[in-house]
């Protein structure tokens, strides 16, 4: 206890981006503008989705769950990335690193077994449709939707706590632009196997499964559509389209991550992957399901109607 101490530094320094002056500056605007985007895309949702009684079902309570899951998330990640940058000072206390670890890592697991969870609301509409309602009741959606949160910070408690035990002897300047386990790893003066092993098998545990169960709901959901006449098949499968696009984005870039080998690793790469996960991915989100839906399009135009013309 009294060598980890002595190897555990009062601050970190974040790296960034990049330090090219120029390009720092380009990408502050950028990240302002990405997390503008996050913020009015995801509370517009929100808001839509409780202002508008027909958008009072299962699906769409999840979908604010995902939109309140992306604005914690790149809220955790885009304000320390905009004050390192701007700011001359680059330095990140340990308290604050070891919290933005937690919640980055709880967050974003809650969002990985959410989207499963979505997947399989969508399998019982299309392929239960006669037991949709009583199988997706109030209490069991509420079930649902509060796992994804338990199960994704019991998992980051697991990392943080494990990746703190390391000694950081070798430096105290993290190459990246937020408080990632890997950069932190490259930093220990203690061979990280254990750490790398828990990592995987967090991974492998969260991602895989989600994504497998996301799968095989959809193996099913394309079964069931292809029996249907082609004049439906295209209404069903609408439904379906922007969480597809979503889960692709995702899982995708997640996997990249954290379940390639660290010889696979290239620091600009996992820099590059990152900001799609932590950012754009956020940012599409809200605008895919809003463009993709005619429900959502509709209750949006309504709502602002009636914001504008409240006497109409």
């Amino acid at each position: 206890m009294e060598d980890f101490n002595q190897t555990l530094p009062e601050v970190f320094y974040l790296l960034g981006l990049s330090t090219v002056p120029h390009i720092q500056v380009i990408g502050s605007l950028m990240f302002v503008v990405m997390y503008t985007i996050i913020l009015a895309g995801n509370c517009l949702l929100l808001i839509t989705v409780r202002m508008s009684p027909k958008l009072h079902t299962p699906m769409y309570f999840f979908l604010s769950n995902l939109s309140f899951i992306d604005i914690c998330f790149s809220s955790t990640i885009v304000p320390v990335i905009l004050r390192n940058t701007l700011s001359t000072d680059k330095s990140i206390s340990v308290e604050g690193c070891m919290v933005q670890m937690l919640c980055y890592l709880g967050i974003g697991g809650a969002e990985c077994l959410l989207l499963a969870v979505m997947a399989y609301d969508r399998f019982v509409a299309i392929c239960r449709p006669l037991y949709y309602v009583s199988i997706m009741n109030t209490r069991f959606c509420i079930f649902l939707a509060i796992i994804p949160w338990i199960l994704g910070f019991l998992n980051s408690s697991i990392q943080v706590h494990i990746t703190w035990r390391l000694p950081f002897c070798k430096s105290h300047h993290i190459n990246y632009f937020f408080c990632e386990v890997p950069p932190l790893l490259r930093l220990s003066c203690r061979d990280p196997w254990l750490n790398e092993i828990s990592m995987y098998l967090a991974a492998g545990i969260l991602v895989l499964c989600s994504f497998s169960l996301t799968l095989i709901s959809y193996i099913y959901i394309i079964a069931t559509i292809l029996k249907m006449h082609s004049s439906s098949r295209y209404a069903v499968f609408s439904t379906c389209s922007s969480h597809l696009t979503v889960v692709t984005l995702y899982y995708g870039t997640i996997m990249s991550i954290y379940l390639q080998p660290r010889s696979y690793h290239s620091v600009e790469k996992d820099k590059f992957v990152s900001v799609l996960y932590t950012v754009v991915t956020p940012m599409f989100n809200p605008i895919i399901y809003s463009i993709r839906n005619k429900e959502v399009k509709t209750c949006i135009i309504q709502n602002l109607k009636q914001v504008i013309y409240p006497s109409a």
